[in-house]
């Protein structure tokens, strides 16, 4: 009677034997090699004698006295009934198990922003989602990706950003992409650009920025000129000094880094710009879902569809794991983008797409945004907390929503705090390092800094995070 098999019996090795000279020798040098690279570690299960004979082109009687004699020499542990395993005591070389377990070195405390907290993800409910959305896809979904994205997705954020954000639009305005990077790419960067090339002329930007937007616009050949902020946002006044610019881009809803939303009379003055000069905003409404001490504003998307690009995507709301963003376009924008994005969909996972469009129209992305809003509202106000108690002295700005919180410093403090928090294992950034280069303190006062995101430590790091910080905050003057 046959004993049980070895494994299961889909279990593929690749093994390269010489083509010449005895089958069962060099079967048992590949097999000693991959052990001692560490390519087949201790407890790998090696598919049946039967089935690597096969596979490699040799007499099983070979593959099976290369098993056991491998198994005497104490490389292989076979069991009956439990197939054939890298023994535990069949370790790697030094060299190579350092260099496959070293950790990563990691700060201490993380206070870099831009991050949501990754352990609040919702897994059972995305894994729920996820579930539904597959079982009623179509067929088709599982084909070619659609570059301006599945209709599911884009009839669902429709409606949620008509509800949410006060934007007007329909399914067939919305294109998928993987965020607001690869949005900037396909709108400005590579031949066919839709607002890039040498006749578009510079593009407007805040004062203060993301520095990886402007060097990722800077890459596609495209000149930024700085706007001016003030307590009111930025200063939409300005644009008449550069009657070449014909595209803006602005944080609307709360300037980043800086915080505070551009004030009603500008909204409509960026508006009436663009339809005077025939030019185009860019909306990027990285974190307008988080609001706390004030009522939601709105998207400026709302006030002229066909003057404004709107930009948004689920890296702060759920996780920028997804890689799912979108934009909002004019009508006369869509083929355009389309064109440069190509004929399928290169970036964003169709099945990702599904499961966000399921998330979406079964309320659980309200009730996410809803937890996580009341969670980093309480974060926010332990660190306001604790900094009234122990650093009175120290302003703070940009509190009414998003996920961080700016920390004016005096002037020529801030890179001496960076510089004792690194030594601490606190990571956070400085004020400096968003300032447009070209912006002069003749425009605006340059300001020391820190911009501390409360949002990234899990619920039980959090508390340890701030204290860190307050540790290394100067004394008053």
């Amino acid at each position: 009677m046959a004993g049980p098999p070895d494994g299961p019996a889909g279990s593929d090795l690749h093994l390269e034997l010489p083509a010449t000279g005895g089958r069962r020798a060099a079967l048992m040098a590949a097999l000693r090699e991959a052990i001692r690279s560490g390519r087949l570690a201790p407890g790998t299960r090696l598919p049946p004698y039967r089935s690597l004979a096969a596979d490699l082109g040799i007499a099983r009687n070979t593959a099976a006295d290369a098993y056991a004699e491998l198994a005497a020499e104490g490389w292989l542990t076979a069991r009956q009934g439990s197939g054939t395993t890298v023994a535990d005591r069949a370790e790697p070389v030094a060299a190579t198990r350092a260099r496959r377990t070293s950790p990563s070195r990691r700060p201490a405390h993380d206070l870099i922003q831009g991050r949501p907290d990754a352990s609040a993800f919702p897994r059972a409910d995305w894994l729920a989602a996820g579930r539904r959305a597959l079982t009623s896809a179509p067929n088709e979904a599982f084909g070619p990706g659609d570059p301006q994205g599945r209709r599911e997705l884009r009839v669902a954020l429709a409606d949620y950003l008509a509800r949410a954000r006060g934007v007007r639009t329909d399914p067939e305005r919305i294109v998928v992409c993987s965020g607001v990077a690869h949005a900037l790419r396909l709108l400005f960067d590579g031949a066919g650009a839709v607002l890039g090339g040498p006749a578009a002329g510079p593009l407007a930007v805040e004062a203060y920025g993301l520095g990886f937007h402007r060097a990722l616009l800077a890459r596609a050949g495209v000149t930024t000129l700085p706007l001016p902020l003030d307590e009111d946002g930025a200063r939409i006044d300005a644009l008449a000094e550069h009657p070449t610019v014909r595209t803006a881009l602005l944080t609307p809803a709360h300037q980043f880094p800086t915080g505070g939303p551009l004030h009603a009379a500008r909204r409509a003055a960026v508006i009436d710009w663009a339809r005077g000069s025939g030019a185009l905003v860019l909306e990027d409404d990285y974190d307008g879902e988080f609001r706390y001490d004030r009522r939601p504003v709105g998207a400026v998307q709302g006030l002229d569809p066909e003057r404004v690009i709107y930009l948004g995507s689920v890296s702060k709301s759920l996780s920028p794991a997804l890689r799912l963003g979108w934009m909002v376009l004019p009508e006369q924008l869509v083929d355009r983008v389309l064109a440069v994005k190509g004929e399928r969909e290169a970036w964003a996972s169709a099945l990702d797409q599904l499961t966000l469009a399921e998330f979406i129209e079964s309320g659980g992305y309200d009730r996410h945004v809803r937890r996580m809003r009341r969670r980093y509202r309480d974060r926010r106000d332990h660190l306001l907390a604790e900094l009234a108690v122990r650093a009175p002295h120290i302003e703070v700005s940009g509190i009414a929503a998003g996920l961080h919180a700016v920390l004016r410093l005096a002037p020529g403090t801030e890179r001496s705090v960076l510089k004792a928090a690194a030594y601490r294992g606190l990571a956070l950034d400085g004020l400096a390092d968003y300032r447009h280069p070209l912006i002069g303190p003749d425009a605006m006062p340059v300001a020391d800094g820190l911009v501390v995101g409360y949002a990234t430590p899990a619920d039980h790091a959090y508390q340890a995070a701030v204290a860190a910080l307050c540790d290394v905050l100067p004394a008053p003057l």
